[in-house]
């Protein structure tokens, strides 16, 4: 049942990847339509993945990086499919759609066995704490990814139309569709990383009371925990700009893109080459 859970979600995964590209690159807006019943797939097949580990595993089943990359890819799903309500455009999709296929892929595909197969919960994980921390920093890092996501299509959208104009890079040169859609890319990227940052916060303050309890220590200065804090600062100085100095559109969008990469660092980088009490991967 497991398998078929996990074949189905990459399938579903695969075919909305398809669907939207093939709806951006030809212009058929059918396909969006498709794009979005496969995310819808794609979500429910990976829901239920995660429930029948819960239920065998006999414990919340985000205890190891499998699962982890999994509720990852789900949660960017579930995103997908309010921001593509809210935008009502297919970029939403052919941009987000993407990154959820690429950690479902990682996680069936790359990951040894030894770290997909169902486990009893290690002594440090053993804790009310467990579903607290992990479950709230994965969302962070879900929203915070589709926000910067988003701030990337920003950029590519902005300066594909710039280019193909000879008014340089200035709004006032775009049709009016245009300058609705980066308006609207602009402002979900905003709200999606205004969401995410408290989340950020949360789970950073409840891993170091959880820490406390588990290792002695509030703070280890753990590779890990360190990204977090890196990531943490440039989505405050990200959010401080936008709200104090009005820094929107371009300025706004390097900085949640710079954000994007240290997300990327702190959630699988840090794993995989950093030898630390967060360690998940097998590169050390």
């Amino acid at each position: 049942m497991e398998n078929f859970f996990n074949n189905c979600s990459f399938c579903f995964l695969f075919c909305s990847m398809a669907f939207y590209w093939i709806r951006a690159f030809f212009n058929i807006p059918i396909f969006s339509y498709f794009g979005k019943l496969m995310i819808i797939g794609g979500n429910l097949t990976m829901f239920f993945l995660l429930i029948f580990r819960g239920i065998h595993e006999n414990h919340f089943p985000l205890s190891n990086f499998y699962e982890a990359l999994i509720f990852l890819s789900w949660s960017l799903t579930f995103i997908n499919l309010i921001f593509e309500i809210k935008l009502d455009d297919f970029i939403v999709g052919a941009t987000i759609a993407p990154t959820a296929l690429f950690l479902n892929a990682f996680a069936s595909f790359q990951l040894p066995q030894s770290l997909q197969k169902l486990s009893p919960l290690i002594p440090a994980l053993q804790s009310n704490w467990l579903m607290m921390h992990v479950s709230v920093m994965l969302l962070s890092y879900g929203t915070l990814i589709s926000g910067s996501i988003l701030a990337i299509a920003f950029l590519f959208l902005f300066e594909r139309v710039a280019i193909s104009t000879s008014f340089g890079p200035s709004l006032t040169s775009l049709t009016p569709r245009k300058i609705n859609l980066l308006n609207k890319l602009d402002q979900l990227s905003f709200r999606s990383i205004g969401i995410g940052f408290p989340f950020l916060t949360i789970g950073i303050l409840s891993g170091s009371v959880w820490a406390n309890e588990a290792w002695g220590s509030y703070w280890s200065w753990d590779p890990k925990e360190t990204w977090s804090l890196v990531t943490w600062i440039i989505f405050a100085i990200y959010l401080h700009l936008r709200l104090t100095q009005k820094w929107k559109g371009f300025k706004s969008a390097i900085l949640a893109t710079i954000g994007f990469f240290t997300l990327w660092i702190c959630f699988l980088g840090v794993n995989f080459l950093a030898k630390g009490l967060h360690s998940y991967g097998w590169f050390f």
